[in-house]
């Protein structure tokens, strides 16, 4: 199996960052966001945002700065719309998605699109996504001690008593919880990255294994399959 095969085989999450475009969390909590995005570069996992300004920005610009990738969900259909329209950055992005769906449904969009959510600071545009991504059973970070919604969110849990609640984790180390919250993606996600370690994605190979060892049966199937 050739280095580059193994390179393919290594699983990279997209943890959303959920926080306030504007407001005093914003300002106290501007260098926790970039320490978000650090952490989740570092690790070598995707960062996803709502690709808009405040906290969700300087954590894609926290990614960015460590050499990580940042994906933005635009609530605009177009590169115009997103600066002109909606006035929203796009320097920090590898990729942005115009959803075209505006706000709420480009938060439900990011939502379904990350695999985590992680809630710094916020308004409700972030209690939102925080609340869609318990409703699909996302596992939920919260960095307390960043205001706003995430200093709201345990005592909203405690009194409503969602369902989903053990999918929600706290700390106020921004590093740690995107330690924590791999962990759990690592958990989550066992399955498919053992069966990826045996190579049991035959697909994998074509074009880039030894053809000796490739799949005989790889051919049929994909005669089998549309496109």
């Amino acid at each position: 199996m050739t280095s580059d095969l193994k390179d393919l085989k290594k699983m990279r999450y997209s943890i959303c960052i959920s926080g306030a475009a504007a407001g005093q969390t914003v300002v106290d909590s501007r260098d926790k966001a970039i320490v978000l995005g650090e952490a989740i570069a570092r690790t070598g996992h995707i960062l996803t945002t709502g690709a808009t300004v405040g906290l969700p920005y300087f954590s894609a610009y926290g990614a960015k700065k460590a050499g990580g990738t940042s994906i933005g969900f635009s609530p605009a259909s177009s590169l115009r719309s997103h600066v002109r329209k909606y006035r929203l950055p796009h320097d920090v992005f590898d990729f942005i998605n115009f959803t075209g769906m505006d706000y709420v449904g480009r938060d439900l969009y990011l939502v379904q699109s990350s695999d985590a959510v992680i809630t710094v600071g916020g308004r409700f545009g972030s209690l939102h996504e925080f609340t869609s991504a318990l409703e699909a059973r996302k596992p939920c970070g919260v960095l307390l001690g960043s205001g706003g919604t995430a200093d709201l969110i345990p005592q909203l849990m405690k009194t409503l008593s969602p369902p989903a609640g053990d999918i929600v984790i706290y700390d106020d180390d921004p590093e740690r919880l995107v330690k924590r919250m791999v962990e759990i993606l690592d958990d989550k996600y066992e399955d498919i990255r053992t069966q990826l370690e045996r190579d049991e994605h035959w697909y994998l190979k074509e074009g880039l294994a030894d053809p000796s060892l490739a799949d005989p049966d790889a051919t049929s199937r994909v005669s089998n399959r549309r496109g």
